[in-house]
């Protein structure tokens, strides 16, 4: 597993995460109500949140998606669906919320 990614994005702006980020290189389903889902790739992942690179997908802050991404633990893939809320939205991507973080 990588690292953990625990630097504040900007400047010296307080962390508000409850837990820890690490780097993920894994395809990110995100499908919006009334609209085809979207591939996207997720730059990192925590218990509870995941940023992917988007383009344009038309998110806003607050809208609610539906998330579907595997997770390779060595001899197991498991498949994760969860809701997510929109955190934030930036030139780069999307930071998600997951509102369901235990497992299935």
């Amino acid at each position: 597993m990588a690292a953990p990614d625990n630097e504040p994005q900007k400047g010296n702006t307080m962390e508000r995460r409850l837990h820890t980020r690490h780097r993920a290189r894994t395809t990110v389903y995100v499908v919006m109500s009334g609209r085809k889902s979207r591939i996207c790739r997720a730059k990192n992942l925590s218990a509870n949140g995941v940023f992917v690179e988007t383009e344009n997908l038309g998110l806003r802050k607050g809208q609610q998606v539906q998330l579907a991404f595997a997770i390779n633990l060595g001899l197991v893939t498991k498949i994760h669906r969860r809701t997510a809320i929109v955190a934030h939205v930036t030139r780069g991507g999307t930071g998600l919320m997951m509102e369901q973080f235990a497992g299935r």
